[in-house]
């Protein structure tokens, strides 16, 4: 076996052991559902420890990374061309799933006894913007629910660092440190991975194996394949025009741990340090990485995107409307819309569901609630599978346009 063949090996034997967990958990939890259940905290301890590595993680990475900017039009070039890149390929990703429900629509008929439910009250619009932003006070940026405001809040605290010199030499080198250190605490927590996994998908067959199997049946066969193919399709697209043919071989060669983090904690924030790590293995700038990925985290949302049209889409099914090429152009809006409003936790905290309702069925949102929950329920793992890998391939994208069109060239000689 030579040099190259047991540094694959190596680099894969981990994946391979997530991978058999995976498997085994799901067979658990389709034989013995019981049991299942009952061994579902063990999943839960490893999501809420990856939670608390998130927040300072994030913190310490977008603050280091604008502190330590040499160029700060450099840090605002990365951080536009980042969020340009996130809605393009939402867009991209809403107007690809329309043309396939409108081959394959998700209710064939419409739902004459449809249960509804009640879901109190919910946030106006104005508020959702300001949650999006701000929260009340300093303590409540510790929580990983306020991801895209300690975003916000990193990115001022990293300029007001930068701009402070001197003075603020000793805060740059700390962020430095501790985002080093972070890196290190998700090494030594990634070696429980193998029993978290086996736990969270015995429990989700345990779960949802019924659901899956009868009501939603016709909307996750398309759903599931849809993201799949999107991986080996838009993906590889992405990493050609970041780095061309030597980016596609790199990007295959490291998103499939993000890819299996992900689908198993069906948490885009919880798969951050695991694509920090992708990232820093491929060779992308740190202060690329430093602001993509956290920010994608929350913003970057294309199987969010795919989720948004099949939600719309199903409830027009059941209440008997069909879906015309006249609904693209507002149906794209709402899934970029509200994608980017969703949380990066699991179940989406409904914000996105929220939105959809109050914009597309004001006057049936008694009926829709509950359906959409029960789909993103259902679609959630695929869909953090290509939100959080996403945010990996479209750092190539973004280190093109910031590193010139020869970064990975440059990065594969200096390392």
């Amino acid at each position: 076996m030579n040099t190259n063949t047991r540094s694959i090996a190596r680099n894969y034997f981990f994946l391979m052991i997530l991978l058999a967990a995976m498997i085994l958990g799901a067979i658990t939890g389709y034989v013995n559902p019981e049991f299942s259940g009952s061994i579902a905290f063990l999943g839960t301890i490893f999501i809420r420890m990856m939670f608390c590595i998130v927040v300072p993680m994030v913190f310490a990475s977008i603050a280091g990374a604008v502190a330590g900017a040499k160029n700060l039009r450099r840090s605002g070039r990365i951080l536009w061309t980042t969020v340009i890149t996130f809605i393009i390929t939402g867009a991209f990703a809403a107007v690809i799933y329309f043309c396939l429900i409108m081959i394959f629509p998700p209710v064939l008929s419409a739902w004459t006894n449809a249960a509804t439910e009640s879901i109190g009250d919910h946030a106006s619009m104005t508020q959702m913007v300001v949650n999006f932003f701000t929260v009340e006070d300093f303590v409540a940026l510790l929580s990983r629910r306020a991801m895209l405001p300690l975003i916000v809040f990193s990115v001022l605290f990293g300029f007001s660092v930068n701009l402070s010199g001197e003075a603020g030499e000793p805060v740059r080198k700390f962020l430095e440190s501790l985002t080093s250190v972070m890196l290190k605490f998700v090494n030594l927590v990634t070696y429980y991975a193998p029993i978290a996994f086996f736990a969270i998908f015995a429990d989700l067959v345990a779960t949802y194996g019924p659901q899956i199997s009868e009501a939603y049946a016709r909307a996750l066969l398309l759903y599931y394949p849809v993201c799949f193919i999107y991986i080996f399709t838009a993906f590889p697209i992405m990493a050609w025009i970041g780095a061309g043919n030597e980016g596609v071989r790199e990007m295959f060669r490291h998103i499939l741990k993000p890819a299996i983090v992900s689908l198993g904690t069906c948490s885009s924030i919880a798969t951050i340090p695991t694509n920090m790590e992708a990232a820093a293995d491929t060779g992308i700038s740190r202060d690329v990485s430093d602001i993509v990925l956290p920010l994608g985290a929350t913003m970057h949302m294309d199987g969010s995107c795919f989720s948004c049209v099949l939600k719309i889409a199903f409830v027009l099914g059941v209440l008997g409307k069909p879906v015309t090429f006249a609904d693209l152009p507002f149906i794209v809006l709402i899934a970029v819309f509200s994608s980017v409003g969703m949380s990066g936790v699991p179940g989406g905290g409904y914000i996105g569901e929220y939105i959809i309702c109050t914009l597309f069925f004001p006057d049936h949102m008694e009926l829709a609630f509950p359906i959409l929950v029960a789909i993103g329920n259902l679609v959630d793992p695929p869909a953090t599978m290509i939100n959080a890998a996403g945010d990996y391939v479209v750092s190539f994208i973004v280190s093109r346009f910031v590193d010139g069109k020869d970064w990975l060239t440059k990065a594969k000689a200096a390392a």
